[in-house]
């Protein structure tokens, strides 16, 4: 049985059909990631605040760090992500650009995740996803720009959201 972990672009009409749903989520746990840990998120991302308006999804077998008690979110995920294995700009298309991925694998726990907090892995994540579908090419450009350290259109969130 094969194994490995391979992220492959899926047309939004099926990532809807088998993915929008929370449910689908594997794990015993289903949870959303809190506005402050989103505000956090685009801090750390260097994005403009109030870029994340959709719901961002997490399930696992255990929802929180067995350490110190933080539940486990998006945050989590990126700021361990960002160590090495994604860069900042990839990480923010992917959650606010149009095209939907999913990872091909068995629904073992997400490997590398470690506690914002105290550093603990995470052993029993699942699964993360987020529902950005309105978000505009054109309002992603702006954010990457801003982010990059261009000058982009002041106040407030992008439009369309």
């Amino acid at each position: 049985m094969n194994t490995a972990r391979e992220t492959v672009e899926v047309d939004p009409a099926l990532f809807r059909a088998v993915y929008d749903s929370p449910a689908s989520l594997p794990g015993r746990h289903r949870w959303t990631t809190p506005e402050h840990d989103v505000r956090r998120l685009e801090k750390l991302l260097g994005m403009p605040a109030q870029s994340i308006g959709a719901p961002l999804w997490v399930s696992g077998d255990e929802p929180d760090c067995p350490k110190c008690g933080r539940r486990t979110t998006w945050l989590d995920i990126v700021a361990s992500a960002l160590k090495g294995v994604h860069d900042p700009l990839m990480i923010a298309t992917v959650i606010l650009g149009d095209r939907r991925y999913v990872n091909t694998e068995i629904p073992d726990a997400i490997a590398g995740v470690h506690c914002l907090d105290c550093h603990t892995p995470v052993t029993g994540l699942r699964s993360f996803k987020c529902h950005n579908w309105a978000y505009a090419f054109e309002e992603l450009a702006v954010v990457r720009e801003r982010m990059r350290g261009g000058s982009g259109p002041a106040g407030g969130p992008p439009a369309g959201r």
